[in-house]
């Protein structure tokens, strides 16, 4: 079963940046993406890639602000996050699946890492 390891979570001020990574181990999958879900609420979609990176979606909360990126040699996605702001304290989530059509939707994705957790410390 192919897992997937997220790393990358801490606590960082209003402002600064954070990398997430994601390795799924043995294999690459078509498409990646990052869901979020804060205390009290419900997962929601961040940003997706398809295969290659020819396909990028991005919540319109981090558009502009957060950038996902991926390394196929690796079997790595990245979530590159700039101008953190308080609202985007929440547990990150990689989530993969096999089909190379983007979608927002978590039930739509059948891997998930454990989660990492990003938190501003202002």
């Amino acid at each position: 079963q192919v897992q997937l390891v997220e790393s990358g979570g801490g606590s960082v001020q209003a402002g600064g940046s954070l990398r997430l990574s994601c390795t799924s181990s043995g294999r690459t999958f078509s498409t990646y993406a990052w869901f979020r879900q804060a205390p009290g609420k419900e997962r929601e979609f961040v940003a997706t890639s398809t295969w290659g990176g020819g396909n990028t979606l991005y919540a319109d909360s981090v558009k502009d602000r957060f950038t996902i990126s991926r390394d196929n040699a690796k079997n790595t996605v990245y979530l590159q996050m700039n101008s953190l702001k308080p609202e985007d304290t929440a547990v990150y989530y990689c989530a993969a699946k096999w089909n190379p059509f983007a979608t927002t939707k978590p039930g739509d994705f059948g891997s998930w890492g454990q989660g990492t957790q990003v938190t501003d410390s202002s």
